[in-house]
């Protein structure tokens, strides 16, 4: 749910930069280099910029929601559970000194190194 919901809300953040980016601005003549005034009777008569307008206002509508929905699912994820199989701190000393180490007194192993016999036959 939540990997379909970051995919959804990464193409809403796509589409609304190709959306911003395809706006004309306050008395710029940007959209006279992709064909002039002619262009604009696409959208309607009253040009590209209401529905540009709008599209762009859904789709910051959708990004937000989106947002906050991700938000959400990482707040949760941040809870721990009770019970992850993480042991006691008392229990990891017991279990270190119980551990033998080299340096302690009366060991049982023969910790020598095996003898090679050499053969005679050089």
């Amino acid at each position: 749910m939540q990997v379909a919901i970051l995919m959804i809300h990464v193409a809403i953040a796509i589409a609304l930069v190709a959306l911003i980016l395809l706006q004309q601005g306050k008395g710029a003549d940007a959209g006279a280099s992709f064909g002039g005034g002619a262009s604009q009777t696409v959208f309607g008569s009253r040009g590209s910029g209401n529905f540009l307008s709008r599209a762009t206002g859904v789709l910051a509508a959708a990004f937000f929601a989106t947002s906050l929905t991700l938000a959400y699912f990482a707040s949760q994820a941040g809870e721990a559970p009770e019970d992850i199989g993480i042991p006691d701190a008392e229990l990891i000393e017991q279990q270190q000194n119980a551990v033998p180490t080299l340096d302690e007194e009366g060991q049982s192993m023969d910790n020598t190194a095996p003898v090679l016999e050499e053969s005679g036959s050089n």
